[in-house]
This record gives structure tokens, C-alpha cells and sequence, in this order.
């Protein structure tokens, strides 16, 4: 039977998420949710789901970098938690940054506790791959781009050629 949140000492309880669609929370509301997040963080600086907390609520205010650094700590203060592994990976393919989205969404299934977080592990994982099978990354470029530029260079040439000739 799960432990009951009122029976946690009160350090570790974390604090309610005042609503349930980030559209409609207000600027305010969800600046002093972070503040009062970061206030807990500093009181708790051992609390990986608090980072957590406090990286989602940054991402809600499309902060992508604090959230980026508070779920990154969040994964260091406990590198088996698989909240903060799978929000980080699910901010990256946000991101569109599907190849380490994909590494991250594996490793976030590997801490799965239970069916549910496999099962919501895998649902991230098949889109990051469907997405990466789609074509929505930007083309590497691995071809030289001398030669295109010398024709542009050669047709500028010509071109000034033609306007001062006329």
C-alpha cells in the first residue's frame, strides 16, 4: 500500500500544483508557484522530485534554460529517479532534440517502477521515433558547400558584368 502523503515528515511532502491546464494559470500564480519552489528547493536541497516540481513549473513559464539546469540536478541528486529522467527527456523532444530524447526516454524506461511508467515511457519513446522517421530534424550538412558557392560567386560575377555592360 502506497505511504499516505500526510504520514510524510513535512520536508518531504511536496507541494500541490494549483491547476491542472497550463493555459489557464496566470503569470502571477505561476511566478510565485516557482518562487515558492525554489524556496522549498533551498530548504531541501536533497529532494530530486522538488527539482522536478521546480523544472516543469519553469518550463510552464518557457524558462527552457532553468528548467533545463533543474532537472539536470534533479537527475544528479538521485540518478534513479524516473520523474525527473523522464520529464528531462520529454523537455528535450519538446525541444526537438530527438537523438538525446531518445537516449534520455530509454534510460527514463529503464527506471520504470511499475506498468504505468513503462507504459507512459514507451508512448514518449514511439513518438520521438516516429518524429525522428518524419524527417522533423533539421538536414546535417555533410556535403561540401564549396562548389554551390563558387557557381553563386561565378553568377554574382556575371550579373555585374551585364548591369555595368548595359
Amino acid at each position: 500500500m502506497p505511504m499516505q502523503l500526510e504520514t510524510l515528515p513535512v520536508a518531504e511532502r511536496l507541494p500541490a500544483v494549483p491547476w491542472r491546464d497550463p493555459h489557464t494559470v496566470e503569470k502571477h500564480e505561476l511566478a510565485a508557484y516557482i518562487a515558492m519552489l525554489e524556496t522549498k528547493c533551498a530548504e531541501n536541497p536533497r529532494s530530486a522530485d522538488l527539482r522536478s516540481c521546480l523544472g516543469m513549473a519553469h518550463a510552464m513559464n518557457y524558462d527552457v534554460y532553468k528548467s533545463m539546469d533543474a532537472l539536470e540536478d534533479a537527475i544528479l541528486i538521485d540518478p534513479n529517479s524516473f520523474w525527473a529522467q523522464l520529464k528531462f527527456a520529454e523537455l528535450l523532444y519538446r525541444l526537438r532534440a530527438l537523438p538525446r530524447a531518445e537516449k534520455e526516454m530509454l534510460g527514463a524506461l529503464d527506471l520504470a517502477g511499475n506498468g504505468f511508467e513503462a507504459s507512459l515511457a514507451r508512448k514518449h519513446l514511439l513518438e520521438i521515433r516516429r518524429l525522428m522517421r518524419e524527417g522533423t530534424q533539421k538536414p546535417a550538412w555533410t556535403k561540401p558547400l564549396g562548389i554551390p558557392a563558387a557557381v553563386l560567386a561565378v553568377m554574382a560575377i556575371l550579373l555585374c558584368l551585364v548591369v555595368v555592360i548595359r
